[in-house]
């Protein structure tokens, strides 16, 4: 159970880390890679698994993403809500996003998470999917799912 809440902490600070909401006076220019991450990742829902170790055994995860925002060159806000068994996190954080020619890659490296550990990520988008790897410490393992628009 803990190496569970200990992987909802990391996907916590991948999408919904305690931040406050960026308040921008103008948008930022965005390139059309950029514009379509924005509009790819915008009132969605990622439902898929992860697991733990060289395991072969997954498990379910899910997070809804309200919107995104661009802060800097390789910074976005999001702001999404993570459902893990009965309990729902709700939050903004800044995420850094590196592109892979015009793929972007949610990317943590070595990010401390009180009390919890030291954190790194790399989760690719693309085509309506994501796929990466996780790992904090000794532990680590592979997420992956689809993206899927909410529906009104």
């Amino acid at each position: 159970m803990h190496l569970s809440r200990t992987l909802v902490c990391a996907v916590l600070v991948l999408l919904t880390a305690a931040t406050a909401p960026c308040q921008t006076a103008s948008p930022l220019p965005m390139t059309p890679a950029e514009q379509q991450f924005q509009e790819a990742m915008t009132d969605v829902t990622m439902t898929g698994f992860f697991t733990v170790g060289d395991a072969g055994e997954t498990r379910e995860d899910r997070y809804t993403i309200k919107k995104i925002v661009k802060l800097a060159d390789d910074l976005w806000n999001f702001d999404a809500s993570i459902k893990y068994g009965e309990k729902e996190f709700n939050a903004t954080v800044k995420v850094p996003v590196k592109w892979a020619g015009d793929t972007p890659v949610i990317t943590l490296a070595n990010y401390m998470i009180k009390g919890q550990g030291v954190y790194s990520a790399r989760i690719l988008i693309h085509n309506g999917m994501y796929a990466g790897t996780w790992g904090a410490q000794a532990k680590g393992g592979k997420m992956f799912g689809k993206i899927v628009k909410n529906t009104p």
